[in-house]
């Protein structure tokens, strides 16, 4: 059973995840998105990862797409102007599968070292907390960092090219 809905929201994040990428309107890529984040929270708790789950809807499906939806609206012109094609979109989306592939044979070459911070099933969230606070602490700084970065860019979108701004 574990193995099917584990299939089944990874193929969900898989599609959804295709439609952030490949459609044009820029609000349809944000409820794709959203629904990407969604259904990554959703094999967190498949994998009963729950506080993972639970900190993925509040701060990424919640936080974060109301953030980009507000910025989607706040910059939106009335009127669009149309979009070129792009030449160069060949050799980009050429570049980027090398670097997917690049990256997907890191992965898959890579011995990972599996460490069991899970003791029990009641300190299962202090062994979280030390494991997030100590080893984890850099990676911890730097999503927060990325977080800022990205509020502090959409509060200069909205202001930029406003009277009075």
């Amino acid at each position: 059973m574990q193995l099917f809905l584990t299939s089944l929201t990874a193929s969900i994040i898989l599609f959804s995840s295709l439609g952030v990428v490949l459609t044009r309107n820029v609000v349809h890529a944000a409820i794709f998105l959203l629904v990407t984040l969604i259904g990554v929270s959703a094999l967190f708790l498949v994998q009963l990862a729950e506080f993972l789950a639970l900190v993925q809807i509040l701060i990424y499906a919640g936080a974060v797409i109301i953030v980009l939806m507000f910025s989607i609206m706040l910059t939106r012109e009335t009127e669009q102007t149309a979009v070129s094609n792009n030449t160069g979109k060949l050799m980009l989306g050429g570049v980027s599968l090398l670097v997917f592939a690049g990256f997907c044979f890191a992965i898959f070459m890579t011995d990972w070292i599996i460490a069991d911070y899970v003791s029990n099933e009641a300190g299962r969230f202090v062994a979280l907390g030390k494991a997030l606070f100590s080893d984890f602490l850099v990676p911890f700084e730097i999503a927060s960092l990325v977080l800022l970065v990205a509020l502090v860019g959409a509060v200069i979108l909205t202001r930029e090219g406003r009277e009075g701004a």
